[in-house]
């Protein structure tokens, strides 16, 4: 925020927690500030009005685009060559180049960090209370309507001429 010379003061209120970050509970932004973020040159750019929620944690990012980003800006990402490819203002592509070796370092930056949020210890506690010898309940849903060939179908011979040639078929058809 120093660097582009924002304060505090000039965030605004924000209503979004983040789940995840710390085990347990969420984890809440100093607040929000709407910025135009420009892609490309000046002869073939992107510009989109963006809004950050401004966090004072130690991250391994400055900023993470999220998907209703890429579709402001049309981008296609492509996560395995780390480009984003997005149309320019007079219709030739603008392509942005990520680093493997920074993505890399980012990376190893974050086991660093995830230290300080004491996400082990909390970890730790939550497995206290964890009963181990109870397997996690089963919360998908049974299908009591599932197709029993035996007792729904009927053979019938696809092939004129080999009677081995068969299907099973619903034997209820009803033509809507």
């Amino acid at each position: 925020m120093k660097v582009i010379g924002l304060t505090t003061e000039m965030l605004q209120e924000s209503d979004t927690g983040f789940n995840g970050i710390i085990p347990t509970r969420p984890a809440y932004p100093l607040g929000k500030i709407s910025l135009d973020v420009v892609f490309g040159t000046p002869s073939n750019f992107m510009k989109e009005r963006l809004e950050f929620n401004v966090v004072d944690w130690e991250l391994q990012y400055h900023t993470i685009l999220d998907r209703p980003t890429f579709a402001k800006f049309m981008v296609v990402p492509h996560y395995t060559y780390l480009k984003l490819k997005m149309p320019g203002n007079n219709g030739m592509p603008i392509t942005v180049h990520g680093s493997f070796s920074r993505s890399d370092n980012c990376d190893k930056d974050f086991q660093k960090i995830a230290s300080k949020f004491r996400v082990k210890e909390e970890l730790n506690a939550l497995d206290v209370l964890t009963d181990h010898t109870q397997s996690p309940a089963d919360n998908r849903n049974t299908r009591f309507n599932e197709f029993d060939a035996t007792k729904e179908a009927k053979k019938h011979q696809v092939h004129p001429s080999d009677p081995k040639k068969m299907i099973n078929a619903l034997a209820d058809l009803s033509v809507k």
